[in-house]
């Protein structure tokens, strides 16, 4: 394992809530409270919810910013990344603490748990992009190699290899490959 349990954890949240913009589909990943309920139940999202559309507007308003870390990242502009990360962790008055609970061993909390989701949301994000940047790791940071997909993943292979998002932009790239190999 790369990093912990609770900030791979994190970092496949992040992805996911990014992902949500509709990047190559142009349909809202979270198009209601009910996506974000479903979102928020699939991530094991604890603490305060308000299932309301100001909720959802809120976090809808915190993709953007999660995306540029990713941009960041991939323009190698460390200061800058960092700098968005800090922001993220004063705005939301992070607070770390050591915290147990719903079946999860020991793990950092940032936020007390009656925090708005958004604000926890992005202080989550800011902890596992700290362990990002303090293991040296901005590079597994990557945007989809797939041709009409722009979503971003982390790469967590041994060997930083991986390439795709975790939809079939993989699979349509190796079919592709395959039939203009049969054709040449």
């Amino acid at each position: 394992m790369l990093f912990a349990h609770d900030t791979e954890r994190e970092l496949s949240a992040l992805v996911a809530m990014v992902n949500t913009v509709g990047h190559v589909s142009g349909e809202e990943g979270l198009p209601d409270v009910e996506a974000l309920d479903a979102f928020c139940e699939e991530h094991r999202w604890s603490g305060r919810r308000d299932h309301d559309l100001a909720e959802l507007e809120s976090v809808r308003s915190l993709r953007p910013r999660l995306l540029a870390l990713w941009d960041l990242a991939l323009a190698g502009d460390e200061a800058g990344f960092v700098e968005l990360v800090n922001t993220l962790l004063s705005e939301g008055r992070a607070l770390p603490q050591l915290v147990r609970h719903d079946g999860w061993d020991w793990h950092l909390h940032a936020t007390p748990d009656d925090a708005p989701l958004d604000r926890r949301m992005a202080v989550e994000a800011g902890m596992a992009m700290v362990e990002v940047v303090r293991r040296g790791e901005l590079g597994r940071l990557q945007r989809c190699a797939g041709e009409d997909c722009t979503d971003v993943f982390v790469d967590l292979s041994k060997n930083r290899s991986r390439r795709f998002c975790d939809g079939s932009c993989g699979n349509r790239a190796a079919v592709a490959a395959y039939r203009a190999r049969m054709r040449g």
